[in-house]
């Protein structure tokens, strides 16, 4: 049993295929809204803050209007220091680590990572003068979604196969009375 079954409980993996609808359909409505709409990202984003203000607050004034205490008061929402810590850390390794690869491949240490790093950022400049860079990251979005349904069927199927297996691990089969 590999470690991602243990973790989601059912062993199938059901969770991971879940969390791939709910980041197609969220990257599905972000695309809608900066590509056909021509909005800005910032714009998405107030968007979504102004729509959860105002909710909390019309649930806030039911509550009071029906003298329902609040169950989780938003003014002790915070986030742990090392919660904080660990998103920065991420951020500045990403960083880190794509100055590190820029730096070895514009000294021109190892020719073989300059030519990789130079038709990539070719690439994405043909690419960026073709289409728009929100149609770009929606696509990759996409793909990603597609390899993420791809690996967990693969763990659904295995799961399936293991249904079929007898007692003694070999594939039960079908009596004819």
């Amino acid at each position: 049993m590999g470690r991602e079954e243990e973790e989601t409980g059912d062993g199938c993996g059901r969770n991971q295929v879940g969390k791939s609808f709910g980041v197609l359909i969220c990257g599905t409505l972000v695309y809608y809204h900066c590509a056909y709409r021509n909005s800005s990202l910032l714009s998405l984003i107030s968007d979504v803050l102004i729509v959860l203000l105002c909710s909390l607050a019309i649930l806030g004034l039911l509550f009071r209007q029906m003298n329902i205490s609040v169950p989780v008061d938003p003014l002790e929402w915070q986030i742990s220091q090392e919660t904080a810590n660990s998103i920065v850390a991420w951020f500045a390794n990403t960083v880190g680590a794509a100055e590190s690869v820029l730096r070895v491949a514009a000294t021109g240490h190892d020719k073989r990572l300059f030519f990789k790093v130079a038709v990539c950022l070719y690439i994405l400049s043909v690419l960026g003068r073709l289409v728009s860079g929100v149609t770009v990251a929606y696509a990759g979005l996409c793909l990603f979604c597609l390899y993420m349904f791809a690996e967990n069927s693969q763990s659904i199927s295995n799961c399936g196969s293991r249904f079929l297996k007898g007692r003694n691990g070999t594939t039960a089969e079908v009596d004819s009375m």
